[in-house]
């Protein structure tokens, strides 16, 4: 019988590899790093893309400097502002519901052509709050500073009308009640804040507002509205709870990236004054309306205002459109004559304000309508 053939068992076949590297030992710290690590990025694209700076050392300028020190006006200045050290710091009265409403000012030399600039710093932020006695607790006033420019004759409420551009404090631009967010950046106490208006036809950011944070572009050149291009624009400021130092010139606080004068080194072919309008006798006026209730008295005190425009009203209804314009709620209800203060603000419903403004009225130098 022949033997059964015993088949064959034959090894799969391996396939060859390279010769794999000895392992490495790696420590549990070791690998948690390498997790935690990003890749390097190609030093192209760590490095921002930073946009080229438009604006250019000034030339030479040989014209003649206006010789009018820059300041402010009592007339362009709101009642709750006490320009000290001749218009070189800007505080504002916090007391008998001041404190809720923002205050304004106007510079007296204003630029109509080239490119200019000023600064502003805070100096002092103030937490100012009611008196003792107020039985509930009531919000603070909040912080805050506009910094722009605007027309003669303008709100002194800067952001009331289109007649005025500004930044602001929380890093907005506003062109009059317009305002757009992030297009800035914030700045706070002790921060040297430049404003630069370029009205330099030949420029290529001509007919626009730009600010620098001690010294650095903060952002981008923001156009004026047609409405604004060919008018004399003065540099306008206005705060709330802070105290301010001003700066026109002649050397900045803080450089900039380029050369550029200050508003009180401007040519006089570029500058406009506003000369304060004081009575040759150095007596101001008051003028007290009599007419008979809701008989058109105050459609006559508006007409009179506009022809007017150095007369200041001090009126319950005057307090109420500061108010608004301050972000207060419009307030609803009463009449002309005696409008209703429903704020909850116990400094300002209680007609506070109203024995502040009285108090402070006889020392501002300026002629007064009372209603």
């Amino acid at each position: 019988m022949a033997p059964k053939n015993k088949a064959k068992v034959v090894p799969a076949a391996v396939k060859a590899t390279p010769e794999a590297a000895p392992e490495e030992k790696v420590t549990a710290g070791e690998k948690r790093k390498a997790e935690e690590t990003p890749p390097q990025e190609p030093a192209a694209k760590k490095e921002a893309k930073t946009e080229e700076e438009l604006e250019k050392d000034s030339a030479e300028d040989k014209r003649p400097a206006q010789k009018v020190a820059c300041g402010f006006n009592s007339v362009d200045c709101t009642l709750n502002v006490v320009p000290t050290l001749a218009g070189k710091v800007l505080m504002g009265l916090n007391e008998g519901g001041m404190q809720y409403l923002i205050a304004g000012a106007r510079a007296n030399v204003g630029i109509k052509a080239g490119r200019y600039m000023y600064e502003v710093k805070i100096i002092e932020a103030l937490n100012p709050t009611e008196a003792s006695q107020a039985r509930s607790k009531v919000p603070a006033a909040r912080q805050l500073v506009r910094i722009g420019f605007s027309t003669a004759g303008s709100p002194l409420v800067l952001g009331d009308a289109d007649t005025g551009v500004y930044f602001d404090s929380d890093g907005g631009f506003a062109v009059g009640r317009q305002r757009t967010g992030g297009a800035s950046q914030r700045f706070s106490r002790d921060q040297s804040m430049a404003v630069l208006l370029n009205l330099d036809a030949s420029s290529p950011n001509a007919n626009t507002v730009s600010l620098f944070r001690d010294g650095k572009r903060v952002s981008k050149p923001q156009p004026l509205p047609e409405s604004l291009h060919g008018k004399a624009l003065f540099p306008h400021i206005a705060f709330r709870s802070v105290s301010l130092q001003v700066n026109m010139g002649s050397l900045p606080l803080k450089a900039l990236p380029f050369s550029c004068r200050m508003i009180q080194g401007a040519a006089t072919a570029d500058a406009v004054v506003a000369e304060a309008a004081a009575p040759k006798d150095g007596k101001y006026e008051v003028l007290v309306p009599v007419a008979f209730p809701d008989e058109g008295t105050f459609h006559w005190l508006d007409e009179f205002l506009e022809k007017n425009p150095s007369y200041v009203e001090l009126s319950d209804r005057k307090l109420q459109d500061w108010a608004a314009s301050s972000g207060l709620p419009k307030q609803r209800g009463g009449t002309n004559d005696k409008p209703l203060f429903g704020y909850g603000l116990p400094s300002m419903d209680d007609m506070s304000l109203r024995a502040t403004i009285n108090a402070v009225a006889p020392i501002m130098p300026r002629n007064y309508v009372v209603n």
